[in-house]
């Protein structure tokens, strides 16, 4: 299977190309683009000779992450590179050029912050994991200061983070929108669980269809039915201490699209392989298909017909 990358390679590639133009003299690009990730994310970029480079995100349920301290997270990743958000977006980070990139000789000087800035949805859901890790540490689980965080990171999706004195517990709800989907998601959805036994330093992953985990039963808005799917994963201190929670937080928020962009790999490898299955099968038929002999008798009546008409 495939890790899907942590960073926005779009805005990586665009904004290592500007600094090199930058550092070698040149002109710069004019750049105006919006970019869409898998998950919907919408980003806008902007670039020119006399302006900052400018990243802008929006994100449907940034009001939920809001709420656990995205806000204090992404000013201490960025610092003074984050500035108003663009009207319509909910982050904008700006980098110039000129008082803002690392000086230096060697491009290492500056491809951190490339990388950082490439990082922006990744910062943006940071927070909640953080917090709730936080509180597992410090075992801070009074009724004052402790609630399941609750993003509603699609429509009809869902990502609950609770936290107890020994572990942290992250669940997805997942939507099958076509009923292939469905088959092939259950078959993943297994292979995650199956799979865990073989890796005993893994988060236990618990599995559950139609109705909602048991962790899940006063939420009384949990979706129900036969195209829903629920993902639990237990997160325990070996993956929320210091040194693993970074790792931990960069595989974690990636889950649904994992999930999903593997099922739709899933079904693209399927039908490929059904096609190239066809063709076979039809150029068999056609090696298999009896010649058809000519037929002379007819020329030959004809030849003879007109002989007797001749007589």
């Amino acid at each position: 299977m495939i890790l899907l990358e942590v960073h926005n390679r779009i805005i990586e590639e665009l904004l290592t190309l500007q600094i090199e133009a930058f550092l070698r003299k040149e002109k710069l690009v004019e750049l105006k683009t919006d970019v869409v990730d898998f998950d919907g994310a919408l980003y806008h970029i902007t670039s020119s000779r006399d302006k900052p480079f400018t990243v802008s995100i929006k994100l449907k349920f940034y009001r939920d992450l809001e709420q656990h301290g995205t806000d204090e997270v992404l000013r201490r990743e960025y610092g003074d590179l984050l500035v108003k958000p663009l009207e319509g977006y909910n982050v904008t980070l700006a980098l110039d050029f000129n008082t803002q990139l690392p000086k230096g000789d060697s491009n290492d000087v500056w491809l951190p912050l490339v990388r950082k800035i490439s990082m922006l949805k990744r910062n943006c859901f940071a927070a909640v994991f953080e917090k709730y890790f936080e509180y597992q540490a410090k075992q801070e689980l009074t009724a004052g200061n402790h609630k399941r965080a609750v993003i509603h990171y699609r429509d009809d999706e869902t990502m609950y983070v609770d936290a107890s004195a020994d572990r942290v517990i992250v669940i997805f709800s997942t939507v099958f929108k076509d009923a292939d989907d469905n088959i092939i998601g259950r078959v993943f959805m297994e292979e995650f669980k199956e799979r865990r036994r073989q890796f005993q330093q893994a988060p236990q992953v618990i599995v559950s269809y139609r109705t909602p985990p048991e962790e899940l039963k006063d939420m009384h808005d949990a979706r129900t039915g036969d195209n829903i799917g629920y993902l639990t994963f237990v997160l325990f201190p070996r993956h929320t201490k210091e040194g693993a929670r970074d790792n931990t937080i960069n595989l974690i928020h990636t889950l649904r699209n994992y999930f999903h962009y593997h099922i739709k790999c899933c079904k693209a490898y399927l039908h490929a392989h059904m096609r190239h299955k066809t063709n076979e099968f039809l150029k068999r038929l056609q090696l298999a298909r009896p010649e058809v002999k000519k037929n002379f008798r007819r020329g030959a009546n004809a030849i003879g017909d007109g002989l007797a008409g001749v007589e």
